[in-house]
């Protein structure tokens, strides 16, 4: 059976750690002894570090054990002083007869001569001083970390709240307009608003997957935007051009689920709909050269104003801002979303994240 399972909390290095760490304050209390005439300075450290190791792993796989079920790598409840009062005594017993046998001292170690001795009284003093000191750092140390994993899980949770946001800010919008729009081509123009409510319903569907996932592949994403940029068609005619561009061997690639709707409906938005004669939009998809995936949207719109290039985008750019803090909580420096003006007019907005290409879906 593996050690994995059963100590969820077990790494290797802090484990060690925490033996160097108290093999050095065994010989800091050894140097003590020594210098207050307890004894010579090698029966001192071997004593010191029989009692201060033995009493350490005592207590540092006990703990492992005992937190299996738990978050916090720290006994709760009674437990925890239990644990440490074990450690304690395991340490003084069998450490001590081991340290008394090194010293050519054939009788075991009695708690009745500890208590009664002046040495026996300042090693236990020590052995429980250390023992204690230890385990406030272990205990502080989890509680660190397991308010770090809060923070984190916060961080994520207000993450896929603000894109719920989004949604419901996106959607009823978009409803409404393709509702209109239907109506109106419903009496004019039969076929183009069949193939309206169809990229409608395609559109419908794939918003309602993504909802149910937090990833989806790259595909699916492109397929989305297809869906959603042919309703805009309807609606901006002729004024409205568009390029998808997804090699085949990122079809695969895991994104998150509505990751660049907001930025095409950013460009339409703020780039192409200020001006008379409309425009264009390439979504495109590829490599980089250190192995992670980039995503572009570019326009040759009216542009951001220059202030939208300074800092990131303006707080009246929600979506983008959603996205940017989106990519932080997920993939913290990782990933990164950038506001370029093209030298031939219009924005290009560049998203970055790690590829991962094992997603099927």
């Amino acid at each position: 059976m593996s050690i994995a399972p059963l100590m969820p909390h077990f790494n290797a290095r802090t484990f060690g750690l925490h033996g160097l760490c108290t093999a050095v304050l065994c010989c800091l209390t050894a140097l003590a002894l020594q210098a207050t005439g307890q004894g010579a300075w090698d029966a001192q450290l071997v004593y010191s570090l029989c009692v201060g190791l033995i009493s350490w792993l005592v207590i540092d796989l006990g703990r492992l054990l005992l937190t299996r079920r738990q978050a916090i790598p720290w006994p709760a409840g009674w437990r925890g002083p239990a644990l440490v009062v074990a450690g304690i005594a395991a340490g003084a017993l069998l450490g001590g007869t081991m340290g008394r046998l090194y010293r050519g001292d054939e009788q075991p170690f009695s708690l009745t001569q500890a208590l009664t001795s002046a040495a026996g009284l300042t090693t236990l003093a020590l052995t429980a001083a250390i023992s204690i000191a230890m385990c406030l750092v272990l205990f502080h140390r989890g509680k660190a970390q397991e308010l770090q994993r809060a923070i984190v899980q916060s961080q994520r949770d207000t993450a896929e709240a603000r894109l719920k946001l989004l949604e419901a800010q996106l959607e009823p919008h978009m409803v409404f307009n393709t509702l209109a729009n239907l109506r109106v081509l419903i009496a004019s123009d039969a076929p183009r608003a069949e193939a309206m409510l169809d990229h409608f319903i395609a559109y419908l569907r794939a918003t309602l997957d993504g909802a149910r996932a937090p990833q989806h592949a790259l595909r699916a994403e492109f397929a989305r935007l297809h869906d959603y940029l042919e309703l805009m068609a309807v609606r901006m005619g002729a004024r409205l051009r568009y390029q998808l561009e997804l090699p085949v061997e990122l079809a695969p690639a895991a994104v998150p689920a509505l990751l660049l709707q907001p930025l095409v409906e950013n460009a339409i938005r703020h780039g192409l709909e200020p001006q008379i004669a409309g425009g264009e939009i390439v979504v495109r998809a590829c490599a980089t050269p250190d192995g992670r995936l980039r995503l572009e949207v570019l326009d040759n719109g009216a542009g951001l104003a220059a202030q939208d290039f300074a800092n990131g985008p303006a707080p009246r750019h929600f979506g983008l801002a959603q996205v940017r803090e989106r990519l932080l909580t997920l993939y913290g420096d990782q990933a990164g979303l950038l506001l370029q003006a093209r030298a031939e007019g219009g924005t290009r907005c560049s998203v970055v994240l790690p590829l991962h290409l094992e997603n099927p879906q």
